[in-house]
């Protein structure tokens, strides 16, 4: 849905009505945050920051993300989809099937779109990241490379959040600028990253030019560490275990009316292990990673406050759009005990002892169980091209948002930002064949209360990752979950009344499946999507 030039001189109105400027930007990115957690969305962790960024916003029902971290980020910074982007397949540095030789499968941001810290900063905006990267190691695909000028990044997926031991031969790799940098003594990466992006926009605060800052945490991602003033806050808090914190949290999401009040659960995953079955030092210990992971999206929470408590300070909140979300579903991986990390995790982390879950000598990962309480209205969780995977959870606040404390259910992906925030700041996208058109509509009439959806009922959005796929239009959408994919396996759904993807309509519609089979080869050859068995 285009913005017309009216709508968008009103809009830019609103937004410097203080200064008669551009507003400033801030993109807040949590690692693997559930869609059940947060307070605003019926949660019950502590996460009072957020919290009150809906209630001055928008909240967001039915965002969308990427399966897995790093497509989701190349969507996020190309307003694209992420073959066209470069990241069809996210690739880290044990993977023993690259592939690179593929248009598409770069594992980095590609030639084929213009990057949105790019375009900012030529539009005259100071571009700032701290934190996680995930878009390619090499000096030739670092944030500086794209388009920011000021940058302290993890590179990798993930990392000892107190150190850089990460979890394989090396370790994380951190790059401050054009500079590869040792971790800190005594940091912890939250409060590290939070202190980096506040250094970066103080830095330029007196030239009077707007910023685009990309607050890019990892955290709540695993290993769950967190400092030890936090350590107890959760003490007793999920001695119920993580079946019964998977109804409580579905029906705290009905209560808080972000799911429909008819919205009906997913069956159980048998593949867990019923909590009642666990001995009871299993489920201590079970109980114990819950604890540590909501004491990390606390802590997230208090470093997210300190990031719009400094903007107060300096006079920007007024004058700065904030945008908060996750990068996908809540995350299942267990790599303590997956065997292509064990030996070396093993060598460097101890999960043996119990007084020393979530400290830095520990490797702690909730794994699945957890993370379906975490992704509860939806079937699975990250990773998965159902809706547990791809759900996530988005606000929108600060200057120029209109509604506020409202809840949206328009149907939106994480490729919308990137053109949404080009027009807010009144940037260009290259339209003279250089690079692919962005996919992505700008949500700026959604922010500005003068629309109430994005996308008409033709718009077509197509991902697939490791097997999994998923072609959507309107309320209808075709998926396959596993990774020796085939066409046989599609299913469709109709994720407007049946969000939790539990009834499969392949054989009440056969012309729908149809129809969404052959938009899905339209597809394939437009977006340059390899399947399994041709790589």
């Amino acid at each position: 849905m285009r913005t017309s030039c009216c709508l968008m001189t009103l809009l830019l109105c609103g937004f410097a009505h203080a200064t008669q400027s551009r507003p400033n930007i801030l993109l807040i990115v949590a690692d693997d945050l559930g869609y059940a957690d947060l307070g605003a969305y019926g949660g019950d962790i502590r996460t009072p920051n957020i919290d009150a960024l809906a209630s001055r916003g928008l909240l967001f029902t039915q965002f969308h993300t990427a399966p897995l971290c790093s497509p989701t980020r190349a969507m996020l910074l190309s307003g694209n989809n992420n073959h066209v982007a470069g990241v069809g397949r996210q690739r880290g540095r044990n993977d023993n099937r690259p592939v690179t030789h593929l248009p598409g499968y770069e594992a980095h941001l590609s030639d084929r779109i213009a990057p949105l810290p790019r375009l900012l900063r030529d539009a005259g905006y100071h571009t700032y990241t701290a934190g996680k990267w995930h878009l390619g190691t090499a000096a030739a695909h670092s944030p500086l490379a794209v388009g920011f000028e000021r940058s302290y990044s993890l590179l990798d997926g993930a990392g000892n959040h107190f150190n850089g031991v990460g979890f394989f031969e090396g370790g994380s790799i951190y790059r401050e600028n054009d500079q590869t940098v040792e971790w800190p003594e005594g940091a912890y990466s939250t409060e590290l990253y939070t202190d980096k992006l506040i250094e970066f926009i103080d830095a330029d605060l007196d030239d009077g030019k707007p910023f685009f800052a990309f607050a890019a945490y990892t955290s709540p991602h695993w290993p769950l560490q967190v400092p030890d003033d936090y350590l107890d806050r959760y003490a007793g808090r999920y001695d119920q275990g993580y079946d019964q914190l998977r109804e409580e949290r579905f029906a705290s999401l009905r209560q808080a009316d972000i799911i429909p009040a008819n919205s009906e659960m997913p069956p159980r995953n048998d593949a867990i292990t019923p909590w009642l079955t666990l001995s009871p030092d299993e489920q201590k210990r079970e109980s114990r990673k819950m604890e540590l992971y909501a004491a990390m999206v606390e802590n997230l929470d208090a470093h997210v406050g300190r990031l719009i408590d400094h903007l107060e300070r300096r006079g920007l909140k007024d004058d700065t759009l904030i945008v908060f979300m996750s990068d996908n579903g809540a995350a299942p991986a267990d790599f303590y005990n997956d065997a292509r990390f064990l030996d070396f995790l093993r060598a460097h982390y101890d999960n043996s002892r119990y007084a020393d879950f979530g400290k830095a000598s520990s490797w702690i990962s909730y794994g699945p169980q957890w993370a379906e309480a975490g992704s509860a209205p939806f079937r699975l969780h990250k990773g998965f091209a159902s809706e547990g995977g791809i759900v996530a959870p988005m606000i929108i606040a600060g200057a120029g948002v209109v509604p506020v404390a409202t809840k949206s259910r328009t149907y939106l992906t994480v490729m919308d930002l990137a053109p949404t925030l080009l027009e807010i700041a009144g940037a260009e996208y290259p339209t003279d064949g250089s690079v692919k058109p962005m996919l992505g509509e700008s949500i700026v009439g959604l922010l500005a209360g003068e629309a109430d959806f994005v996308h008409d009922a033709d718009y077509v959005t197509t991902l697939f990752h490791r097997g999994q796929a998923l072609v959507r239009q309107g309320r209808w959408k075709l998926t396959a979950l596993d990774e020796t994919f085939h066409e046989d396996e599609f299913a469709l759904y109709d994720v407007v009344s049946d969000p939790g993807e539990v009834h499969d309509l392949s054989i009440e519609a056969p012309k729908q499946r149809d129809h969404m089979l052959e938009l899905w080869r339209q597809q394939r050859k437009q977006l340059g999507i390899t399947l399994p068995t041709d790589l």
